[in-house]
């Protein structure tokens, strides 16, 4: 089974930043960045990127190269960014949201890395004996006398533009690499396929890690809008809310949990700023529909709501779905639509073959947007980048390791990973399954399921709940579940919490919750 996305011709050297260019050429004085109270032009960001674009080529590092990025959302950043890509090489991004430790061992990840930009406040978390680390606040006077004008640089659609951080099947952090054409792609259909514009102001609101954060910060210079950045290293949901009030902003690029605290926001408060949207593109996790159909369906909601499926390996996101034509029922999942342009789905078995027609599969992504691979990988992740061929032509695909299947209306529904089961007392459970179920009780506003382990190593599901009202009662909940799963698949605790905590990519944090259990049973004296 092959879902084909719209083929789109694409410019003979598909390449991000020529695109932002352009928009400097066409409107050098518009307003291309808010931070704060800065505010920073198209010619101004242009001048800025272009002496830091020949300061990396002084250096000897161009096309080819690989430049960390250890900043606070900032024109710096940006600066940094589009600067490492005019000079011919990629950026990749060392989130200052994660603890130093993290930082190090994403570092010794990284092969030949050419030097880090960071900041006063991040450049001891990124200190290396084998990598040179330049301060921001050091570049003014060393970019100086450096042209304003764009290097002469050949960069083509080949080229890596960057490479975000994603666990492998080991769990250890690969480094998977981002070719122009592909990202360039990935934008050109979001501007022509959603009628993006110079009007199409952004607000990123997701952490710099992340590989959804990494369109979100470049997809508004792309279209010649305006980029509103928040000056907060972590998610702050009031703050967010405040500047989609307060500025012209159009767009939001989010994970789905982060969605759901902005809806609450607004709920708890009355207000509108996330109605009066044009988008919110949105996805990275199962959609929980509960959590925001009440304020889907309030009156004058012109927010569309895109529900998004992509991975990091290639460009983020393939496929999209206009949540206005779900109507759910009791079993459904809300679909991920169709394929991005120049863009595949293959539905295949274990052998690689295409399944029939509504049968379920391994979801593989074809196309212009697959990535370039794991740099520096030689294990097992490397092997998920495979050729298959259809029609006698060879196509280079990627193996998700995700389960769906094509509905009747022809959009693609994820099911959940191919490895996500787990097997308890016996029997394999998916735990986004009974997720699910628990989402639909009027009492629970949102829930998570988790394996934990017994004192005598047998695994055991734990939820952890967060009520819509009053806490809820274990066996209440607990019989409530009988009458519709089996009984190996309800769970043997249910721990009432707050709030599910979020990773500082916005999804839901299991480990978290696995060690607040582990805390909870220490504190009391009482066996996890």
């Amino acid at each position: 089974m092959i879902l084909q996305g719209k083929r789109v011709a694409l410019p003979s050297a598909p390449v991000v930043h020529k695109q932002f260019e352009a928009h400097v050429e066409a409107a050098p004085d518009a307003l291309a960045v808010v931070c704060g109270g800065e505010r920073v032009t198209y010619a101004e960001l242009d001048a800025r990127a272009n002496r830091f674009a020949h300061f990396l080529a002084a250096r000897g590092h161009g096309r080819g190269a690989k430049v960390g990025v250890c900043l606070d959302y900032s024109t710096d950043m940006l600066v940094a960014i589009l600067g490492t890509l005019k000079a011919g090489a990629a950026y990749v991004p060392f989130d200052p949201a994660y603890p130093a430790a993290r930082l190090q061992l994403l570092l010794s990840q990284v092969p030949d890395l050419a030097l880090i930009v960071a900041s006063q406040a991040t450049a001891g978390m990124v200190e290396s004996a084998a990598t040179e680390v330049v301060g921001v606040e050091q570049l003014p006077g060393r970019l100086a006398g450096l042209p304003a004008t764009a290097p002469d640089v050949q960069v083509t659609g080949d080229d890596v533009c960057y490479a975000v951080f994603t666990s492998g099947s080991t769990g250890t952090p690969k480094l998977t690499a981002v070719r122009h054409e592909g990202w360039f792609n990935l934008m050109n259909w979001l501007k022509l396929e959603y009628n993006l514009d110079s009007d199409s102001n952004n607000l990123v609101v997701s952490a710099f890690g992340f590989d959804l954060s990494q369109r979100a910060l470049m997809t508004a210079l792309f279209c010649g809008a305006t980029q509103y950045l928040m000056a907060s290293r972590n998610f702050d949901a009031m703050l967010a809310y405040r500047l989609l009030t307060e500025h012209d902003i159009r767009t939001v690029h989010c994970a789905s949990s982060t969605l759901y605290l902005l809806v609450d926001w607004e709920t708890a408060r009355g207000g509108d700023a996330l109605t009066q949207l044009d988008y919110v593109l949105f996805g990275g996790e199962p959609l929980k529909f509960e959590r925001i159909a009440n304020w889907m369906g309030r009156e004058g909601n012109y927010c569309t709501l895109l529900h998004q499926y992509g991975v990091a390996e290639c460009t983020d996101v393939a496929t999209s779905y206009d949540l206005a034509g779900h109507r759910p029922c009791d079993q459904d999942i809300a679909p991920v639509g169709r394929p991005a342009y120049n863009t595949e789905i293959h539905l295949l078995d274990e052998n690689l073959r295409g399944v029939a027609p509504g049968e379920y599969g391994e979801i593989c992504i074809a196309g212009a947007s697959v990535g370039a691979g794991y740099l520096n990988g030689s294990g097992p992740e490397n092997e998920k980048f495979t050729t298959v061929v259809v029609d006698g032509e060879p196509r280079r695909l990627y193996r998700t390791g995700d389960r769906g299947h094509v509905n009747e209306a022809g959009d693609l529904v994820v099911a959940g990973r191919m490895d996500a089961q787990v097997k308890v007392r016996g029997m394999r459970i998916d735990p986004t399954d009974i997720e699910r179920v628990l989402g639909r009780l009027a009492e629970v506003r949102e829930a998570a399921v988790v394996v934990t382990y017994t004192d005598a190593g047998e695994a055991e599901l734990t939820a952890f709940l967060v009520p819509a009202g009053a806490g809820l009662f274990e066996d209440d909940v607990r019989n409530r579940l009988l009458q519709t799963l089996p009984r190996n698949m309800v769970p043997a605790r249910f721990v009432n919490v707050l709030r599910l905590p979020l990773s500082p990519h916005g999804k839901v944090d299991r480990a978290a919750l696995v060690d607040s259990l582990k805390s909870h049973y220490a504190n009391s004296g009482t066996a996890a």
